[in-house]
């Protein structure tokens, strides 16, 4: 057996080196982290600017997420590549999706593609999911436009993705809680659906009305 000092010189060694490696991966942790937070103020923006039909404003806001996302992979995904699994980072990454696939559907009538976006697989889907919300906003808009065509479109892509998200029966450990926010989505899809009814329902009696105020006033007139 090693005399004890032997031992303690060794252990030191070890030590040593262990927490060289620690303070290099919490200071990439430290970095990555608030990369993800920027992605995430990037993507929120643009769906702000979505809102507010600034169309070149938030394909801006996109790539300047995507590059930050293609940034962080590449500088850990060799020295540190479990940090891009921790949950901040794939918070960014599906807030990221959100703002990409509600963009994509918006304003290019098409949805983007996970590889293409460059992030992983269940960020994609539950991006994917919270998009279903935003794509609720714009159809109300639609709606108070006076455009229920359009509010049609967006119901339509609102089951499209409803009935993805449903056939993806996977436990929470591969899709990171995905079923929860596909109960979200058919909820909220639901209610969208009885509010565009109610509104076509509505439109349709406020027509009919119209139509009898005309002949009633016509029948008056030969009076």
């Amino acid at each position: 057996m090693k005399k004890k000092e032997e031992l303690s010189i060794k252990l030191e060694t070890i030590s040593e080196k262990i927490r060289h490696d620690f303070e290099k991966k919490d200071a990439a942790r430290e970095s990555l982290l608030k990369k993800s937070r920027e992605i995430i103020r990037f993507s929120s923006k643009a769906i702000r600017a979505l809102h507010r039909r600034e169309k070149s404003e938030a394909l801006q806001l996109i790539e300047s997420a995507a590059a930050l996302i293609r940034e962080e992979q590449g500088k850990h995904g060799k020295t540190h590549r479990e940090l891009l699994n921790a949950n901040y980072f794939l918070d960014s990454c599906k807030e990221y999706a959100e703002a990409a696939i509600s963009y994509g559907i918006v304003i290019e009538n098409d949805v983007p593609d996970p590889d293409a976006l460059g992030i992983p697989y269940h960020a994609y889907l539950n991006g994917l999911a919270e998009s279903v919300g935003e794509l609720r906003r714009y159809l109300l808009d639609s709606l108070r436009r006076n455009e229920p065509a359009r509010a049609e479109d967006f119901l339509n892509a609102m089951d499209s993705i409803y009935s993805i998200l449903v056939t993806m029966d996977f436990p929470d450990a591969i899709t990171y809680g995905l079923r929860r926010n596909t109960d979200n989505v058919r909820g909220i899809v639901e209610k969208t659906r009885g509010e565009l009814t109610i509104t076509a329902n509505n439109s349709y009696l406020l027509q009919k009305i119209s139509i009898l105020g005309d002949k009633l006033g016509t029948f008056a007139d030969k009076i």
